[in-house]
């Protein structure tokens, strides 16, 4: 069984682990998020209650198990997990998110805190300088650069701005770590396992510096770091490692065995990466409201090289013994989502239109778009919508459109955005194969993927070479039935999983040669557009 918690949602799958056939799935919208509670988004706040996540996941388990019968329950031995990242909540002694204490039931500095909030900027900023000074650069492996969308700006934040939580507050904790806790009974700060993908990617943890940033940095950086002090972790869990079994509480509570293997919560993107099939040379993308580039290599053909300007390099976070990059877009569907809500501001506040009406806004510009052919005089957008991820993180940074004139259309700026989004890609694998990631091919997952022809042959068309896309639905819930398959001893390792129940392909696109130089000039223009937005 792997279970995938998305940003709206959670899947549960269930996969035969001798040919990876799907026998059943079922998704269950979190219905706190789904009504916008506790989040603000002018604030770019973006907080989830505990209780979404177990809601969700019992309903969406007990629907996936309906649909299969009681002899594939009980056949069931491992149970995976991959979340988004980095979304931690601070938790008391007990390891109980403090959400679920009656006293911050409806705080939302109590939360779980989505990837996407962006409410930590300053103490991201006060991350950065303090590394620079000190005598270790805990952000070496994170591109030089902490995000304000990782776990100790997020934490730093909610006990500064909310001085009320240090009564309870004792230690934190990312959510793909609680819920694989939480399953096996057992939620101790001091006892639970920590996921390598997790913590080395968004927590500064790395083996060189034995762990996280030492205590006498993260005292420097503010004193209230402190009430952290022991009762955090120093050694992490890569995927293959069980890290317990399914406790009676929960076996109970989700129509399952007791005993049956529990494997570590690792970041969606990644185990979507190992579900797609990832290898050394293979470039996985996860393609929906923004993106995650993710690509492996052996650690003799890295040496001792740091990549610039990425979202981390950790040893075994993605496939053990390999290091694993992550990179990405902060926004990429979600900038089609903007484009359609502004053409429908005046269908819905001037026309009273209705949706059925705005739904279409998105399928006739993209299908008039499609027939204009690259130009060099085209607009060019760029693409940092919600800030820029990589190459070299900066929140602040904003989108653009440029080359207007009174005789542009709405399809010809869709179409720049769509571009722009292509661009953004293209910068990232360029990076990559600047610091020496081999990019021999590239596979894309998640919903564009499936559902957009048009960005599609774009993306292909502007990087200039084929894209492979995965047959499977549910690549991250996949990827986490392969760990769970590995964790309950069905395959030696996660390549043997692999080989045994990637899903194929459904669809591959090959770049137009004609366009893909037209993209050439054009990406020139993205390059040099945002080379002046960085110095303004």
């Amino acid at each position: 069984m792997g279970i995938d918690f998305g940003s709206d949602s959670v899947r549960c799958l269930i996969v035969d682990a001798l040919d990876g056939r799907e026998k059943a799935s079922a998704v269950r919208f979190y219905p706190r998020w789904k009504k916008g509670l506790y989040c603000c988004p002018a604030e770019n706040r973006y907080r989830q209650h505990p209780l979404d996540y177990i809601e969700a996941l019992e309903g969406a388990v007990h629907e996936a198990l309906a649909a299969c019968g009681d002899e594939t329950a009980e056949g069931i031995c491992g149970i995976s997990f991959d979340t988004t990242a980095s979304t931690p909540a601070l938790t008391d002694k007990n390891g109980t998110p403090l959400a679920l204490l009656p006293e911050y039931a409806d705080n939302p500095n109590a939360m779980f805190i989505l990837w996407k909030d962006h409410t930590a900027i300053s103490e991201a900023d006060d991350i950065n300088r303090l590394a620079k000074r000190w005598h270790t650069d805990y952000t070496r492996y994170s591109g030089g650069t902490y995000s304000c969308e990782w776990v100790w700006a997020k934490m730093l934040h909610c006990i500064k701005t909310d001085i009320s939580l240090l009564g309870k507050a004792y230690s934190w904790v990312e959510h793909g770590d609680w819920i694989s806790a939480l399953l096996t009974g057992d939620t101790t700060p001091e006892r639970i396992a920590r996921s390598r993908s997790l913590a080395g990617h968004k927590a500064m943890w790395h083996e060189s510096w034995g762990g996280l940033p030492s205590d006498e940095f993260l005292t420097a950086l503010d004193p209230l770091l402190s009430v952290f002090r022991s009762h955090l972790y120093t050694e992490t869990r890569t995927g293959d490692e069980p890290v317990g079994t399914l406790c009676r509480e929960w076996a109970e509570r989700l129509g399952l065995r007791e005993g049956i293997a529990i494997g570590i919560g690792g970041i969606d993107c990644h185990i979507g990466a190992v579900g797609a099939g990832v290898k050394q040379g293979t470039l996985v993308k996860v393609v929906g409201t923004s993106t995650c580039d993710i690509a492996i290599a052996d650690r003799e053909s890295v040496g001792g090289r740091t990549v610039r300007g990425i979202c981390g390099q950790v040893n075994g976070s993605v496939l053990p013994d390999f290091i694993g990059f992550e990179a990405g877009q902060a926004a990429f569907g979600d900038i089609y989502a903007w484009f359609r809500r502004i053409m429908e501001w005046p269908l819905k506040h001037i026309a009273a239109a209705d949706e059925t009406l705005c739904d279409k806004i998105l399928a006739e510009v993209t299908a008039e778009a499609e027939q204009l052919p690259p130009s060099e005089n085209d607009p060019v957008a760029i693409d940092w919508f919600n800030g820029r991820r990589t190459p070299d993180t900066d929140p602040r940074a904003t989108g653009a459109i440029t080359g207007l004139t009174l005789a542009t259309t709405a399809p010809q700026i869709f179409k720049a955005l769509v571009e722009a989004t292509a661009f953004g890609s293209r910068a990232i694998t360029e990076r990559l194969r600047e610091e020496g990631v081999a990019v021999d091919e590239i596979i894309a997952v998640g919903g564009i993927s499936k559902k957009s022809r048009f960005v599609m042959q774009t993306l292909c068309d502007v990087i200039g070479m084929p894209i492979k896309v995965v047959r499977s639905e549910q690549a991250c819930a996949l990827g986490a039935a392969m760990y769970a398959s590995v964790v309950a001893g069905l395959h030696p390792s996660i390549q043997a999983a692999q080989q045994a129940m990637c899903s194929g392909f459904s669809n591959e696109y090959a770049p137009d040669n004609a366009r893909s130089a037209v993209y050439d000039k054009l990406y020139a223009r993205y390059r040099a557009a945002g080379q002046a937005d960085d110095r303004e």
